[in-house]
């Protein structure tokens, strides 16, 4: 068989697997958005636990809105390795508006393993007054009913761990734009997908982590994944083992994106990719057969131009626009995503390039310094090591 003719056929397959996916992630939206929150009776005390390090895209406006909550009992406990972070500033201007809130500031001295984050958590976890506890990244904003919404599930003793999907809030820069774009066409789905394909979700994201304290302690605490890259995902991973279930909250909360170049959205994707890598090997080495436009492109300079290939990449693309409205826009609301529709092809071609480049190193580069990632656990990398 001559090479261009099999290539066609992978390509083929390629498209019709790619389709496939999509379809099945609008059948996912669609379940989702069907879905019945709890009710919003449980209103256990809460500690929210904010690791910070440096500042981040209007830090002070995520840090407010968790002042803001329409809940009766919680405490903000933010924590940072080095007593000159930039970030405190924004957290005593916050204990300056908010007087009457419980809002403690913690120095973390030690360094207890390589994610600098989670060795935060283990040396604030002390100081939390409750039992149910929530962690969210440091550029996460939340409506005033997040905390009723996100802990109403724990209600139920089988659940042992609520996440929430997120919209991006982006830049004015190409980069930041294509990474919003990423979060609602590609990495929201993939949630969604997950959801149905395993009867849950098996994993947390950094944008909510709300559990209980007791649990923590039975799987060893924050001291037992301070090694790990992906601590989100290994921490609800855990809690799966105890025969408990992770939740996925309908509450959709933002991030605020870095305003990255080309570049900087580059690097940032090859570390996520890599830490998703070596998280989940065999769901992310099968994300090859949902690369729709690259398929659809290969079939077209294959095939010799074929109408067939035409049809496949005009199908294609009206279904990554369909994902686009429905996950975009009815489940995270993010308008942006909607504006910015017209560059999903260079997004996603650009998706590919990062997949090919992640399977050539185990090094990541994060909060400006460089690790190497085996297993899920990173080691650092000295300076004077070339990458």
């Amino acid at each position: 068989m001559h090479a261009l003719q099999l290539l066609s056929i992978i390509a083929a397959i390629g498209i019709f697997s790619s389709a496939t996916y999509y379809i099945f992630s609008l059948w996912s939206a669609a379940n989702f958005l069907r879905k019945h929150n709890p009710s919003e009776s449980s209103l256990a005390p809460v500690t929210i636990l904010k690791p910070l390090k440096g500042t981040d895209p209007k830090i002070y406006e995520s840090f407010r809105s968790h002042c803001l909550q329409d809940y009766p009992q919680y405490e903000i406990i933010f924590g940072v390795s080095e007593p000159d972070d930039p970030a405190l500033e924004a957290v005593k201007t916050l204990q300056r508006e908010f007087p009457n809130q419980k809002i403690q500031l913690v120095v973390c001295p030690k360094i207890l393993g390589t994610n600098v984050k989670v060795s935060n958590l283990a040396q604030m976890l002390p100081h939390a007054s409750y039992d149910h506890l929530i962690i969210n990244d440091s550029d996460i904003r939340v409506p005033p009913n997040y905390l009723r919404r996100v802990l109403a599930p724990l209600a139920d003793g089988r659940v042992g761990m609520v996440t929430c999907l997120y919209r991006g809030v982006a830049a004015s820069t190409l980069g930041s734009r294509l990474e919003a774009l990423g979060i609602a066409t590609d990495f929201a789905p993939s949630v969604l997908v997950a959801r149905q394909l395993e009867g849950g979700i098996r994993f947390g994201l950094g944008s909510t982590l709300a559990f209980r304290r007791s649990d923590l302690e039975k799987i060893g605490g924050f001291i037992a994944i301070v090694d790990y890259l992906a601590d989100d995902y290994e921490l609800a991973k855990r809690i799966t083992t105890l025969g408990l279930t992770v939740e996925l909250s309908d509450l959709i909360v933002e991030t605020f994106l870095s305003a990255y170049d080309l570049r900087g959205f580059f690097s940032h994707q090859l570390r996520w990719a890599r830490g998703i890598r070596d998280a989940r090997p065999g769901g992310y080495l099968g994300l090859i057969f949902t690369f729709g436009i690259f398929w659809s492109l290969v079939a077209l300079v294959t095939s010799g131009a074929a109408a067939w290939a035409w049809a496949a990449l005009v199908l294609t693309l009206l279904l990554r626009f369909a994902i686009t409205l429905m996950v975009g826009g009815k489940v995270l609301k993010d308008r942006q995503s909607l504006k910015d529709t017209w560059l999903i092809p260079l997004r996603d071609l650009l998706a590919v390039l990062v997949w090919f480049v992640s399977f050539f190193g185990h090094t990541v580069t994060w909060r400006g310094k460089h690790y190497l990632l085996r297993d899920g656990r990173l080691s650092r990398i000295p300076p004077s090591e070339p990458q």
